[in-house]
Parts: C-alpha cells; structure tokens; sequence
C-alpha cells in the first residue's frame, strides 16, 4: 500500500451516545493498518437547525460536515437481524449523494452498542471514577452479551455499582453516566475479546475486505467539529 499522512473516517451515528463507538473503530483500523494516523469525525447532527431527519439525508449532511477516506454507518439492530438493519443502510445508501466510490462500513450491534463496553471490570471501574474500588460486579459473560435483553441498562447498574454512590451523590452520577460510558470506551485498550460476538466479526469482516480491496489511507487532515 503507498504510504500517505493519515485516514479520515466519519462515523453516522444515531445519537450521542454512539460516541462511544469511536475507539472500538479506531482500535480496529489499528488492527489492519498498523500505526497510519487516523482522525475520526463523529457525526450525529441533532444540535444543528433543522436536522436531517432520513439516514440518506443524514449521510449527506455529515459528508458535507465531515469529508472522510472510509465512511461509518451505524444503527443497533435491536430486535431485527443483522441482515435486515444491514439492507435499511445499504437502501439509504443507494438514495443519498454519496460517491459511489467511498468505503462505507455498516456497524450494527446486536441489541445496543453499550454491549460491547461490557468487557473489562477495570475499564468500567476506571469510567466511574473508581479505579481502586472493591465493590463487586458481577461482568456479564462475553460470549453472552448479544443475549443481554438491555445492555445500556446493564452498564449503568454496574457503573452505579462500581462507583459506591448513594443517596444524593448516586443521583449525581446518575446524571453524569453518559460521560462515564464515554470513558469506559476510552479505558478500553483491547477490543479482542469481542470478536466472540457475531455482530462484531461481521464489523471486522467488513474493515478486513475493504483493506484488500482498496487503499483506506487519505491524503489529507481532519476538518474541524462545527459542532464543538
């Protein structure tokens, strides 16, 4: 591969919780690309007047926004097979703007993305503020999490649980466990052990793909966040 500055992605989320995503993605661009410096764009345009409202519009908003080497699209697949989620992105795709020549990656966690945060005790521990604390959590098994019938609500009882909090100061955290869930990504310096989960072996497949067929390294620097 010729060798360039850096790789700019964008990833489409479908809120600002999806943030959270970002060092999952990076982590695995590092995997295939080794130490090509990457600068990713998070694209989730709620705070803007009048959003977007389709994915197709969405994904021609955040293009305009966030120009990219390798586009991200992400949507949980809740109850819905990967497949079906997969086809409602390729579909919005096919009505959007985009140059056809673009890489687009479908991220599609199986249930939610705060799955996928489930699987270091120190990480979460790290993302409430505790990192010495000895309150015991009961982590859910990994090769299990795609069963978790709400994994956001499984990661908040335990970020609640590992920080200790009662009373006043628990309703406190509880109105600070967005930025917590951000850390626990952040904490995060192994995503390996996903690769159990089906959902994430379909993510990696894709990038694995891509990275034989095409260059995934841009030329140019990232954009500035217009909405930072």
């Amino acid at each position: 591969m010729p060798s360039r500055q850096a790789l700019r992605f964008t990833l489409v989320a479908d809120g600002s919780s999806d943030r959270a995503i970002l060092p999952v993605l990076v982590w695995l661009l590092r995997e295939h690309l080794g130490n090509v410096p990457i600068h990713p764009a998070f694209s989730e345009l709620r705070r803007l007047p009048n959003p977007p409202k389709s994915l197709a519009e969405r994904i021609d908003r955040s293009l305009d926004l966030y120009p990219c080497d390798l586009l991200f699209v992400h949507r949980d697949a809740e109850r819905a097979p990967i497949a079906e989620r997969e086809g409602e992105i390729r579909e919005a795709l096919a009505r959007s703007a985009i140059d056809e020549a673009l890489p687009v990656v479908c991220v599609i966690p199986t249930r939610m993305q705060e799955a996928w945060l489930l699987i270091e005790e120190d990480a979460l521990r790290r993302g409430a503020g505790t990192p010495d604390g000895r309150q015991p959590l009961r982590m859910p098994d990994t090769r299990r999490l795609e069963d978790l019938p709400d994994p956001k609500q499984t990661l908040h009882e335990l970020l609640r649980q590992a920080s200790g909090h009662r009373g006043r100061r628990l309703r406190r955290f509880d109105r600070d466990l967005g930025r917590c869930v951000h850390r626990v990504a952040e904490e995060i310096r192994d995503f390996s052990r996903l690769r159990a989960l089906p959902s994430f072996r379909h993510l990696e497949a894709q990038i694995v793909a891509l990275r034989q067929s095409h260059s995934l390294v841009g030329s140019t620097q990232p954009s500035a966040d217009p909405l930072e």
